[in-house]
């Protein structure tokens, strides 16, 4: 099941650990993506903490950690073909995270509440 923030980011819990990416509305938004920094697997993030820079044709980004937590996995291919973001949003997940004590992505939209906010 996958959840969604305001900041434009697509959650899916696998097990213990929940994968975080950019929704195409986020990438249709930036433009040709031309360089992703990700995190070091093992930093610990807390909520909202900068940890991704996207940088696009058009501007350069941040995305935030939606919960905190461990960075388990970063999808380095990223850093070799960062046009893949443009070219499935959805498959081109940045990293995997391991919830904190408690964290949880239960209370993010759904795909009905996000496609409303992005009207």
């Amino acid at each position: 099941m996958l959840k969604y923030t305001e900041d434009h980011e697509w959650l899916k819990q696998d097990g213990d650990e929940v994968t975080v990416g950019i929704t195409a509305h986020a990438s249709e938004q930036l433009g040709d993506v031309v360089f992703v920094e990700l995190p070091e697997v093992g930093r610990e993030v807390e909520k909202g903490e900068e940890i991704v820079v996207i940088e696009s044709v058009k501007a350069a980004s941040d995305i935030v950690a939606p919960i905190a937590g461990e960075i388990v996995a970063v999808n380095d291919d990223l850093a070799d073909n960062p046009g893949a973001v443009n070219d499935d949003a959805m498959a081109a997940w940045f990293f995997r995270i391991k919830p904190a004590g408690g964290e949880s992505i239960d209370g993010f939209m759904d795909e009905a509440a996000y496609k409303a906010l992005i009207g």
